[in-house]
């Protein structure tokens, strides 16, 4: 599946190794038969301490414990550093954050004392990289790739590996070295067993075997590390001599009795220090220093009295249990702590399966909750330990619960995936036809049809990434090449416009400047003149488009003085008009020009009819009706309005018939030339 099968056989192969190499330094030498280990040394090593009843069962497993942490330590003196460096919160850590912190441990701390701490980095890295190569396989079949081709290389899990790798190697060694140190400090013990064993047989003066005895002691003191599987059966052996011994010392009672009392002055000393760990606020250290009072007791300082025995022990025993019960009480407090992380695991996994049942259906919203879940998994990592017997089932749990979702997430963009294609082919079509206009002048439509496509493009959903880009760049460049030859071409019109506003304030100043004549005929041709002139001068700029309010204005002041109505002056007007359509000879422009009128036409109809019909409401009103006046009113204005629409209309008519005519005539006389 990945493409590290290279790497991880490596892996395999380095930890195999190391096993091994970590078997032969936990060689047990297991006694040949049951009727070895029966002799009478561990007949005797049975009574070296008070006898343990069913009631101190628990004390008895208080002292297993110290016991076998101790034999740990004894491989190495310098494995007690494990219990310095800090264990973090690996479950909590990114895969990144994982194989930093195994960089660290490696290349700074002895490599025998962070198997623990590598052990849980490894086993939440492993963990999660699978996780997350599951999701990566899923995205790529939801991509349509096919299972079986499937391969992800990770940079982070090649660095992870090459760092394991050396750990390993760091470890192998480090354990072939300590096999051959373990193997001569046992030699070096056992022969110091021996000549213990031998000092009761050697007939010589007693001070001078008490020198000896004590020459051995400070030997096996110094005679270094053992492995752990043989170091309660070495110590036991050592101390069932010690007693020997010192039986054999009751010979010389003074001298027996002085290393007695000297013995219980120093349990004395190690029994304070374990009850003043009562008040240790720190319990790992408590604990840590309690195992090395139990270390000295019975590795360096020799039997007491037997009348003080058991209650020296007693003591020692009642202080090692006060600590042991803090330790359970701890236990315990973590315990509710776990329990509390394990329900607020629960409930950000029932959180997560919240959303997978109720997946957005569009990409924005989707993404919401892609973040929302991803928001949810670092919580997950940060809401610290669950109880060991329920974590792998509570992983499990939340890696199912984010697969889920991933899976319809990924349904989801394999399908949007296929809308993106037609997507595609719309905006290719699009992009042609905008192709194809970007160069027209026929400004109205184009400028109308381009405005269509980009309303069109708009309504048109995400194509795939690898072409978005440069899809829409193509597209925007013919739209502003288009847009800009058409603001090339309005700026050219503005300039116009602003010259046309110029030609009209100056033939307004005129209009309004002209004085009546007392020939009414003479001064309508004046008027007709002003018309004509400011039709030719075209458009003014939007903005000032008043002025053409304002030149009605002053013409219907002066129809007013030469006693022209409304209508009349209307028709003048739209003379002018005539003659521009005319001029134009334009067919489709006198067409719309009659639509409007006609439009007009009915429009007024309607209103007249609709207003007629709202009088007969007013029956039994009195014409003096404020609201009876206002409707007659606008009956009247809309009749008159009505009646210019007509004459406009009629002149309309009878403009285009004389065209038709001139056509005609035209057509005869161009036949006639043609017959000639």
């Amino acid at each position: 599946m990945i493409e590290e099968n290279n790497q991880e056989m490596t892996e395999k192969e380095t930890e195999i190794a190391s096993e091994k190499v970590e078997a032969t330094a936990e060689v047990v030498a297991e006694p040949k038969n049951e009727e070895e280990n029966e002799t009478p040394e561990n007949e005797a090593l049975k009574s070296s301490e008070p006898e343990v009843s069913n009631e101190n069962k628990e004390e008895e497993e208080v002292q297993n414990e110290i016991d076998e942490s101790n034999a740990e330590d004894a491989e190495d003196k310098d494995n007690e550093k494990r219990h310095e460096i800090q264990q973090l919160d690996y479950h909590s850590m990114s895969i990144e954050n994982l194989t930093g912190e195994l960089q660290r441990l490696v290349k700074n701390e002895k490599v025998q004392a962070i198997k623990k701490h590598v052990d849980g980095i490894k086993q939440e890295f492993d963990t999660k990289f699978l996780a997350f190569i599951d999701q990566k396989k899923e995205e790529f079949i939801a991509n349509g790739g096919n299972e079986i081709d499937f391969k992800y290389t990770s940079v982070t899990k090649q660095q992870f590996n090459e760092v394991y790798k050396e750990y390993r190697e760091k470890r192998n060694q480090y354990y072939k070295n300590l096999e051959k140190n373990l193997n001569e400090n046992l030699e070096k013990r056992l022969t110091l067993i021996e000549e213990l064993k031998g000092l009761v047989s050697v007939e010589e003066d007693i001070n001078t075997t008490y020198k000896n005895f004590k020459t051995i002691q400070e030997r096996w003191r110094n005679a270094g590390p053992i492995q752990r599987t043989h170091y309660n059966n070495v110590w036991k052996t050592y101390h069932h001599h010690i007693e020997i011994f010192y039986d054999f010392l009751s010979l010389n009672r003074e001298l027996r009795d002085l290393d007695f009392k000297h013995n219980l002055e120093e349990k004395q000393k190690i029994v304070e220090k374990a009850e003043a760990l009562a008040n240790e606020p720190n319990l790992n250290k408590a604990f840590r220093d309690l195992q090395t009072l139990h270390k000295i007791w019975k590795e360096d300082i020799g039997p007491v009295g037997k009348e003080h025995r058991e209650d020296i022990w007693e003591r020692f025993s009642a202080a090692t249990k006060i600590l042991h019960q803090r330790r359970q009480d701890n236990f315990k407090e973590l315990e509710k702590i776990y329990e509390q992380n394990l329900a607020n695991k629960h409930a950000i996994i029932a959180k997560i399966i919240e959303v997978t049942q109720n997946p957005a259906s569009d990409h924005n919203k989707l993404q919401q909750q892609v973040k929302q879940v991803e928001e949810y998994r670092n919580e997950f990592f940060k809401a610290g330990k669950v109880p060991q017997k329920v974590n792998e089932k509570t992983w499990s749990e939340f890696k199912d619960a984010v697969r889920s979702f991933n899976r319809i997430k990924n349904s989801y963009y394999k399908g949007l995936k296929k809308d993106q294609q037609e997507n595609l082919t719309k905006k290719r079509a699009l992009l042609e036809e905008a192709n194809a206009l970007k160069d027209s002048e026929e400004w109205t439509t184009t400028t109308a049809e381009m405005k269509r496509i980009q309303s069109d493009w708009k309504k048109i959903g995400h194509v795939p990434r690898k072409y978005s880009d440069k899809i829409w760049k193509e597209f925007k460049s013919s739209c502003n090449h288009y847009f800009d030859r058409l603001n090339a071409t309005k700026s050219d019109a503005k300039k116009g416009e602003l010259e046309n506003l110029k030609k009209k304030e100056a033939l307004l100043d005129k209009i309004k400047g002209y004085k009546l004549s007392e020939n009414r005929d003479k001064d309508l041709e004046v008027i007709k003149g002003f018309i004509e002139e400011w039709k030719s001068y075209g458009h003014v700029p939007f903005n000032k488009k008043h002025i053409n309010q304002v030149f009605n204005k002053v013409l219907d002041a002066i129809f007013k003085k030469l006693d022209i109505n409304k209508q009349e002056s209307e028709l003048l007007k739209y003379g002018n008009k005539i003659q521009e359509l005319a001029k134009q000879d334009n067919e489709r422009a006198i067409a719309n020009e009659r639509t409007f009128i006609r439009r007009k036409i009915d429009e007024s109809k309607n209103e007249i009819r609709q207003l007629e019909n709202n009088l007969q409401f007013f029956s039994n009103a009195s014409e003096d009706n404020p609201l009876v006046k206002d409707v007659i009113k606008r009956v009247d204005e809309h009749k008159e309005a009505l009646e210019t629409w007509k004459a406009k209309l009629i002149k309309l008519n009878v403009m285009q018939n004389n065209l038709n005519k001139e056509v005609v005539e035209d057509e005869v006389e161009n036949k006639t030339s043609e017959e000639e």
